[in-house]
Parts: structure tokens; sequence; C-alpha cells
């Protein structure tokens, strides 16, 4: 299970970003095509890190929304 980050892009396409996967993003027209995305997306890098038998980081981020 992975944390995702998601939000707007400036093309007008939703960004998604899973931060314990560092460059692990993607991008789709609509929020449920980003999620789609960036799910094939995380299971490609945690494959192609299990074929270069690295390892395969634990999720450690945390998001938190705080009022300013």
């Amino acid at each position: 299970m992975r944390q995702v980050v998601l939000y707007p892009g400036e093309d007008g396409y939703w960004v998604a970003e899973c931060p314990s996967l560092p460059g692990c993003i993607s991008q789709g027209a609509t929020k449920e095509d980003a999620l789609a995305n960036i799910k094939e997306a995380i299971e490609a890098y945690i494959a192609a890190l299990e074929e270069d038998n690295l390892p395969v980081p634990e999720e450690h981020f945390q998001t938190m929304v705080i009022a300013v």
C-alpha cells in the first residue's frame, strides 16, 4: 500500500505522485485516470527494483492538512 499525492497540473491534467518512491509520478485527464496511471507506475517501479535486486523503499510518507 502506498500513499499518493494528487493535485491539478498547470496543463489541466491531474498529477499523481508517490513520495515514498522518488521520481514515481504520473498524470491523467481526470482524477480517476491519474490514479489508475500512478497505480501502474508504482507496480512498474517496484517490479524494476525487484528485477535489479534493489531494495524496495518502505512507505514512510505522511501528509497533514493545516490551516494557515
